[in-house]
C-alpha cells in the first residue's frame, strides 16, 4: 500500500452537487481513497498517519477532460517546428513565415496553421501566388484555422506531385481558376490526405519534442485527459500517434491521460489491435472516429435546406462519405459493440447519423457498459433532433469556443430561422443529454477557462459581445459547464467509472485553481489561474 496524503479546501467542487463546499479527501495508491467533510481531515490524518495539505480557499475540481482535440497537430503547431497564424489578410500571413523560415532549413517545408478567411480584410479566398512570391523555392502549406483546407505555394504542389490534371479523393477537392489550374486551395479529405507527406520530414525526436511541450501546457492548463481524435489522411492512415503515446509512456513522461478515437474503416483492425495491446491506465484505445460532413464557413457541412447565403443553387453541401457507406461502417462497430464518435455539423448530418445509430440500437441493442456513442461539433439541429441524443444515449461532444470563432458567420450562412437551434446546449441538457466539452485543438485553444466562459455567457472573447450572450437561451450555469468539461467528457471517453468526478476509487485527477469557477461573477473566469494539477495524486504542475 501507498503512501497517504490528506487534503483539504473550503472550496471543493465534486461534481456530484452544484456547489463548491469545504471538504477534504485522501489520494492512496493514485486514486482517491476517501471524501469527507473538511473536518474530517484531522482526524483521518491521526488515525492514519497521513500528512495533511491545506489548500486553504482554493477551489479543487476534478482534472479538465478535453473531450476532442487533435494532438499531433496541436503539438506540432505549439512547437518550434511550425508556426500559429490567424493573420488580418493574406500578405499578413505570407509576412509572419519569415520568423519560421528563418529557423527552419533552407529546403525545408514551411509549415503553420490558423488563417481565417472570415476575419479577413478583405475577406478573399487566398491562392498560391501570393507564398510564391515570397518562397519561390521552398515549399509552404498553410493549414487555416478550422483544419479543413490546405494553402500551398507551386514549389509545394510540386513536392506533393499534383498538377492541373489531378483528381481530388473522395470527399475533398482541389479549388481551380478560369482556366483549370490549381490555385493552391485543397480542401476536406484531399488536403487530410496530403498531411503525411508534408510532416514526414519532421523526426521522431523533434516530434517527441513536440509532445512534451505540449503535455507540459495541458498540465499548465489543468487537463489531465484528452481524447485524441484521427484525422484520417488516407485509408489506413491518420494522425493517431500511439507510436510516440507509447514510447513516452515507456519513458514516464505521459503527464497525461491519453484516449485514442482511430478512423473508422471497413478494416476495423487498428482500434482492436490498439485495444490489446495498450492497458495502461495513461494510455487507451476506446472507440472509432469517421466524419460525415465539413464546416459551415465552407458551405461543406451538410444542411438539410440550402445556406440563406447559397453559392450556387441547392447550395446544401454534402456529405464526406457516402451515408450508405457510412450506415455500413456504424452497424458494423456496433455489432462488435465498439463506440463511433463521428464529425456531423450540420443539421442533415446529424440527423441522418442519428438513425443510423438508431438503427444500430434497435439491431444489436445498447453497447457494453462503458461505450458510448458521440457526436462531435453538432452546430445545427433540425428542432425534433435535439431531444433524440439522450433518448438513444449518444453524447454531445461540443466545443464551446466554436460559437464566437466567426462572429456573424451562422447568421450569414444560415439565417435567423435557423440560429436559435445552433450549440443549443441548456436544451440538450434539458433533454437529458450528456455533454462533453472540448476544444477542437488546434482549431481553438486549450484553455478550459475560455470554453467555460464562453458555455456560460456566450460572449465573444475579449469583446464581450453581444452583451446579453448570443442566443441566450442556451446559456448554461457553471456547475453544469464544469461537469461537461469533466465528468460528461469521461463518459465520451468511456471512463465515467474511473474519472470526471472526485469521489472514493476514481483515479485522482485533480486541479487546484485560485478562485471558485462554481460560484464566481463569469468575468472573472478568465483570469482564473490554474495553481497546480494532479495526475494520479503526483503532481504534474504547479505554478511558480
Amino acid at each position: 500500500m501507498g503512501d497517504s496524503i490528506i487534503y483539504r479546501t473550503t472550496r471543493l467542487f465534486t461534481g456530484l452537487g452544484d456547489e463548491a463546499l469545504p471538504g477534504s479527501f485522501s489520494v492512496e495508491d493514485g486514486r482517491f481513497a476517501s471524501v469527507g467533510a473538511y473536518e474530517d481531515a484531522d482526524a483521518l490524518a491521526a488515525r492514519s498517519g497521513a500528512s495533511v495539505v491545506d489548500l486553504g480557499d482554493a477551489f479543487v475540481c476534478a482534472g479538465f477532460h478535453d473531450s476532442h482535440l487533435h494532438f499531433f497537430h496541436s503539438a506540432l503547431y505549439s512547437s518550434p517546428l511550425a508556426l500559429h497564424c490567424r493573420g488580418k489578410n493574406e500578405q499578413d500571413c505570407v509576412d509572419a513565415l519569415a520568423p519560421l523560415a528563418a529557423r527552419r532549413p533552407e529546403t525545408g517545408w514551411l509549415l503553420a496553421q490558423g488563417w481565417r478567411q472570415p476575419h479577413w480584410n478583405p475577406p478573399t479566398t487566398p491562392s498560391k501566388r501570393s507564398l510564391d512570391a515570397v518562397y519561390p523555392d521552398r515549399p509552404v502549406a498553410m493549414y487555416s484555422g478550422d483544419a479543413h483546407t490546405l494553402w500551398l505555394n507551386s514549389k509545394a504542389i510540386e513536392e506533393l506531385g499534383l498538377s492541373d490534371d489531378s483528381e481530388a479523393p473522395e470527399g475533398g477537392s482541389y479549388d481551380r481558376d478560369e482556366n483549370g489550374r490549381l490555385t493552391g486551395i485543397v480542401r476536406e479529405a484531399a488536403a487530410m490526405a496530403l498531411m503525411p507527406r508534408i510532416v514526414a520530414s519532421f523526426r521522431t525526436e523533434e516530434l517527441l519534442d513536440a509532445y512534451r511541450g505540449f503535455l507540459a501546457k495541458l498540465a499548465e492548463n489543468g487537463v489531465t485527459s484528452v481524447c485524441d481524435m484521427s484525422l484520417m489522411a488516407a485509408p489506413g492512415l491518420d494522425f493517431v500517434r500511439d507510436d510516440l503515446f507509447a514510447e513516452l509512456l515507456a519513458r514516464e513522461e505521459l503527464t497525461c491521460r491519453i484516449h485514442l478515437f482511430p478512423t473508422l474503416l471497413e478494416d476495423r483492425s487498428r482500434l482492436h489491435d490498439l485495444q490489446e495491446s495498450l492497458a495502461s491506465d495513461r494510455l487507451r484505445a476506446c472507440g472509432f472516429k469517421q466524419f460525415f460532413d465539413g464546416v459551415s464557413s465552407q458551405h461543406t457541412a451538410w444542411v438539410n435546406e440550402p445556406y440563406s447565403n447559397a453559392r450556387f443553387e441547392g447550395d446544401c453541401g454534402r456529405p464526406t462519405v457516402d451515408p450508405s457507406i457510412m450506415r455500413d461502417l456504424v452497424l458494423a462497430a456496433c455489432a462488435e459493440g465498439q463506440a463511433v464518435r463521428v464529425h456531423a455539423i450540420g443539421d442533415e448530418a446529424i440527423h441522418v447519423i442519428l438513425d443510423i445509430f438508431e438503427e444500430g440500437l434497435d439491431a444489436f441493442g445498447p453497447l457494453p457498459e462503458g461505450r458510448r456513442h458521440c457526436i462531435e461539433h453538432l452546430e445545427n439541429f433540425q428542432p425534433d433532433d435535439i431531444g433524440r441524443l439522450a433518448k438513444l444515449n449518444v453524447v454531445a461532444a461540443v466545443q464551446p469556443m466554436h460559437i464566437t470563432l466567426d462572429p456573424g458567420a451562422p447568421e450569414a450562412d444560415l439565417g435567423a430561422d435557423r440560429v436559435p437551434y445552433m450549440w443549443p446546449f441548456a436544451s440538450l441538457l434539458e433533454s437529458g443529454a450528456t455533454l462533453a466539452f472540448g476544444t477542437d485543438s488546434p482549431v481553438a485553444d486549450i484553455d478550459p477557462r475560455a470554453g467555460l466562459y464562453t458555455a456560460i455567457t456566450r460572449k465573444t472573447i475579449p469583446e464581450g459581445n453581444p452583451p446579453e450572450g448570443w442566443v441566450p437561451r442556451e446559456k448554461i450555469g457553471a456547475a453544469d459547464a464544469l461537469r461537461a468539461y469533466t465528468l460528461g467528457s469521461a463518459r465520451a471517453a468511456g471512463r465515467e467509472r474511473e474519472l470526471g468526478t472526485i469521489e472514493a476509487g476514481k483515479l485522482a485527477d485533480f486541479v487546484v485553481i485560485d478562485r471558485d469557477l462554481a460560484s464566481c461573477d463569469p468575468e472573472l473566469i478568465l483570469d482564473a489561474r490554474v495553481e497546480a494539477t494532479y495526475v494520479g495524486g503526483a503532481c504534474v504542475y504547479r505554478r511558480s
